[in-house]
């Protein structure tokens, strides 16, 4: 089985061209994006047919299970359709996932390797992302802004809860994010009862209005150097919360991501997606 290894800023993905194959997709995530053992990857993208977009794209993360959306898998996936399918010279793409359909296109004006995808709208309805939070001594806005308490490790968090077709929980802090301790809390977050079906956790710092520090823990993938959707989770909430403007520069440990949101639009996320290296899986 042919596959390609691709990144976008240090979130690494394998793609597997499956149009005219069939598998045990979580299991072979789980194989292949093991590390030191397998190829080694945040995640697996399955390359698929679709009868409602130009292409269908899968996401499945290192433990095997499904993921809805992927900012920079969508990127990936865009870079190997570009390098590696006949698209008759097209540089637009409708990509069907989990979350719907995305946009894609190639920002030639900046860059050949920078591409920007649609994300679609947030959510912040409870039940959309989903949180089972108790809004009855409350108004929904409480939830959107951030007003959500938490204690974890003795730690008081307040939480801003997203959906950007799969789940996020936002929190600002004032020290620097690599002082978090991200690794112990990222898990308990992840898997708290509160979020029926996971959720991908990301901390932040706001620099300025137009700058924000963050990092993340992924849903099923744990800590990883970028997370699209995470970015665009993040700059939503701080644009809500009065922090940011709409055009934001989210500085992640793999590089700047940027996103644009105007309320009532869709997020639409900008940064570079670059193959690694190609190779075969033994059947």
């Amino acid at each position: 089985m042919h596959f390609t290894k691709l990144q976008g800023l240090g979130n690494d993905f394998v793609l597997v061209d499956a149009r005219s194959k069939e598998c045990n997709w979580a299991q072979l995530a789980k194989a292949m994006c093991r590390r030191h053992f397998g190829i080694g990857a945040d995640g697996l993208l399955v390359l698929l047919p679709s009868e409602k977009a130009d292409f269908r794209m899968r996401i499945f993360n290192q433990d095997g299970s499904e993921s809805e959306a992927c900012g920079n898998g969508l990127r990936c996936f865009v870079r190997y359709l570009l390098d590696n399918v006949v698209t008759n010279g097209a540089k637009e793409f409708k990509i069907e996932t989990m979350a719907g359909v995305r946009q894609a296109k190639i920002i030639k004006e900046i860059s050949e390797n920078l591409i920007q995808v649609g994300m679609g709208q947030p959510e912040f309805n409870p039940a959309s992302i989903p949180v089972e939070a108790d809004t009855s001594q409350g108004k929904m806005i409480d939830i959107m802004f951030g007003d959500w308490p938490l204690e974890v490790c003795g730690r008081q968090l307040k939480l801003n809860f997203v959906s950007m077709g799969n789940p996020h929980a936002v929190c600002f802090i004032d020290e620097k994010t690599v002082n978090f301790p991200l690794k112990s809390i990222g898990p308990i977050i992840e898997k708290h009862t509160i979020f029926p079906r996971g959720t991908n956790f990301e901390i932040a710092r706001v620099l300025s209005r137009r700058k924000i520090e963050m990092r993340v823990w992924e849903r099923g993938a744990g800590e990883t150097l970028a997370c699209g959707s995470g970015a665009c989770a993040t700059a939503i909430a701080a644009q809500l919360t009065g922090l940011s403007d709409d055009k934001v520069e989210i500085l992640l440990p793999g590089g700047s991501a940027y996103v644009h949101w105007n309320k009532g639009n869709e997020a639409l996320l900008t940064g570079p997606a670059e193959v690694v290296f190609n190779g075969e899986w033994p059947d």
